[in-house]
């Protein structure tokens, strides 16, 4: 028998998406991978590890302007400063810290500034009970020298600037960690200090670059008196928050420790043809 010749005049043919539905498709999709990147990222970067990028020369010569850095969220437990962009400070969450473990001597240490809220980065030199001070440059750790090297003079060019600044590495050594510092020429105001006594639950921090650097040595990020230790003769008046110094870091704004410099945009520019140091996936 003879098909009918109309027939497929009446096959159903399926009409193509319009623009409006290829578009929620696809914004269905994207939801879709959302919903499960978002935690997945949110839960790693808040319990392992997370990207920090140096904003500031307050760590040169280890860290520059623009290096990415990885840290361990880890290291020193958790608490409310451990979440991911600085959320626990609009969260209301218990007070302490879980699997709290002591930092060491000698560790690059991301925080949170006790005045400010400011994510910063700094080098812990001291522990409770540690006493501080800084004679003509020459760091004193409970009365006894930090142990230092001269390495060389090197010429560079700071971060957004032309002129050429001079400094003097010196490598310092307490236990069996190592570090390099910049000095520039003596006579610097955090070159001699006070005797610090650091109280308990605080770490005594300081940036690698001396001179460029508002870190534990300076008096006005302890005024007012942190709560249990008593304003210190000679302590500078009252300063806004902005510009205070950090003074002495509570460990509960301990967000972690820095470990690895992952990858680097900052351009080298040391003079004299001197060598410029490792900036890839270099470890800290």
């Amino acid at each position: 028998m003879a098909s009918d010749g109309n027939s497929a005049a009446h096959e159903e043919v399926a009409e193509k998406p319009g623009l409006g539905a290829k578009l929620k498709q696809e914004l269905r999709e994207w939801g879709a991978t959302l919903a499960v990147f978002v935690p997945v990222f949110l839960l790693f970067s808040g319990l392992a590890y997370e990207q920090r990028v140096i904003p500031s020369e307050s760590m040169v010569p280890t860290l520059q302007v623009s290096d990415r850095v990885a840290v361990a969220k880890f290291a020193y437990g958790y608490d409310r400063y451990s979440l991911p962009f600085s959320m626990g400070r609009f969260i209301p969450l218990p007070e302490g810290r879980i699997f709290a473990r002591t930092p060491t001597r000698g560790d690059v240490v991301v925080f949170e500034h006790p005045h400010t809220g400011r994510v910063m980065i700094k080098r812990l030199i001291g522990l409770p009970g540690d006493q501080i001070q800084l004679i003509g440059e020459q760091v004193y750790l409970n009365g006894e020298p930090v142990e230092s090297e001269y390495m060389r003079t090197i010429r560079y060019v700071p971060h957004n600037a032309v002129a050429i600044d001079i400094a003097h590495e010196w490598q310092e050594t307490v236990g069996d960690k190592s570090w390099v510092t910049h000095r520039q020429e003596k006579g610097g105001r955090g070159d001699n200090t006070d005797l610090f006594i650091v109280p308990e639950g605080h770490v005594f921090m300081m940036g690698d670059n001396r001179d460029n650097s508002l870190d534990s040595r300076f008096p006005s990020g302890h005024c007012p008196a942190i709560e249990g230790v008593v304003d210190r003769a000679g302590c500078q008046p009252r300063v806004p928050a902005d510009v205070a110094s950090i003074g002495f870091v509570p460990m509960d704004h301990l967000i972690g420790r820095a470990e690895t410099v992952l990858v680097t945009f900052h351009k080298c520019k040391l003079q004299d043809e001197e060598p410029c140091r490792k900036r890839v996936w270099k470890g800290l």
